[in-house]
């Protein structure tokens, strides 16, 4: 099949951002033409990645995969006035300087995150006739409140409900909708979507990582009986940090270390906090090139992932489940809903709960009694629950099935 990819973040962009990049290659590798309709790499530092200059549109192959980009106005900081203007240029640049480069299509993927890429997506549905498989990898618009977008007074009905209408326009435009998890299938059902539409496509980690180079703990100085706790990933409001931190600064145990990767908006916060409550057993590593994540997941006995208390929080899959999983590493998670039973079922996690320091501090005490032997255990155990359902080759052909469904529908139109 010909088959288009429209993504506002694609490779080399890191993290979440680095997962269509593996579909792309993963269905190229099924013998499929890819094509991609994506933005400028600016994420998640809001500058643009090197070796890229920002112009009206550039067309370059990646791993065999044709690629057009289209210029945007490149921002991920605090402010949501900017990061509306990045979603919504991106938009409008893949509607006058884009579609052509998927013109003649079987079928069309598109990420629903940002929902601005609806304009895009409703050009290549309604004007190309390209059949739809709309993947919902974040919920709206609680999505946006949760990332910073927040509103409040008499307006706030009427922007939810604005954006709920649209998001429905969206999923009436898709042949297929794919979601990431059991709780947000349950969702769209009660929002309207039909269930014979819905297609349940968790994600996946990026397993084509280089081999680990050097050996982190050494480096950091961290002795061989300590208990290494790893946050990687976007420090924000929707992660809850300053929970982790404040359960930090409740535990006296030696044995314990924790070492937060990443960047963000709530970055800067978070460190003064460390530093107010004189933390010794939190480092801050900044935010790390891509080929050192191998060697930071090595020197990991667990991983956390967090959620702040929200109303998506119950339908929220942050990447860093699958990629702990995958690491073979094992977790603690302060978080409801699909989260928590994901690291319950894959025998791999702790639960602990979100916002709640004392419940955190539990935790940590418990993973430093499992010791590192025991959390190896927890960790092998996590990385078989990934080959059986999250792996990038059960969710490449669960995609392509989507696909192959949703280009049937389109020719029988």
């Amino acid at each position: 099949m010909r088959i288009g990819l429209l993504t506002q973040w694609f490779d080399p962009e890191p993290g979440p951002a680095s997962l269509p990049g593996v579909l792309a290659r993963g269905l190229a590798d099924r013998g499929h033409e890819v094509r991609v309709l994506t933005g400028f790499p600016n994420y998640p530092t809001g500058r643009l990645a090197a070796g890229y200059r920002l112009s009206r549109r550039m067309d370059e192959i990646r791993d065999g995969v044709r690629v057009r980009r289209v210029a945007l106005y490149p921002s991920h900081d605090a402010s949501a006035a900017r990061r509306l203007l990045t979603y919504a240029s991106f938009a409008s640049s893949a509607l006058v300087s884009g579609m052509d480069a998927l013109r003649g299509l079987d079928v069309l993927w598109v990420s629903n995150s940002p929902i601005t890429v609806a304009l895009p997506m409703w050009y290549a549905r309604y004007a190309q006739r390209i059949p739809l498989v709309l993947h919902v990898l974040d919920v709206w618009p609680e999505h946006a409140e949760a990332t910073g977008f927040g509103w409040g007074g008499p307006g706030r009905r009427i922007v939810e409900g604005c954006m709920s209408a649209w998001c429905s326009a969206m999923y009436r435009s898709a042949a297929r909708v794919a979601h990431i998890s059991p709780g947000v299938g349950d969702l769209l059902i009660r929002r309207g979507v039909p269930a014979e539409k819905l297609r349940y496509v968790p994600m996946w980690a990026d397993e084509n990582r280089p081999a680990t180079s050097g050996d982190l703990r050494v480096e950091l100085g961290i002795g061989a009986d300590q208990v290494v706790l790893v946050y990687a990933g976007t420090l924000g409001a929707a992660q809850g940090l300053d929970t982790l931190l404040d359960a930090c600064a409740r535990l006296a145990d030696p044995r314990l270390t924790v070492l937060i990767a990443g960047s963000g908006v709530a970055e800067d916060r978070l460190r003064a906090q460390a530093a107010t409550a004189g933390l010794t057993n939190v480092r801050f590593l900044g935010r790390l090139p891509r080929e050192r994540m191998p060697a930071l997941m090595a020197a990991a006995d667990a991983c956390f992932v967090s959620l702040r208390r929200s109303v998506m929080a119950a339908y929220t899959m942050p990447s860093k489940v699958q990629a702990t999983l995958a690491a073979g590493r094992a977790m603690l998670a302060a978080a409801d809903g699909d989260v928590a039973a994901v690291a319950r079922e894959s025998g791999a996690g702790l639960t602990a709960r979100p916002g709640d320091a004392a419940s955190v501090a539990d935790g940590l005490r418990e993973l430093c009694e499992l010791g590192r032997e025991k959390l190896e255990l927890l960790g092998r155990a996590g990385r078989a629950h990934y080959e059986r359902a999250f792996s990038v080759a059960a969710g490449v052909r669960r995609i392509e099935a989507a696909l192959t469904s949703a280009a049937a529908t389109g020719r029988r139109r």
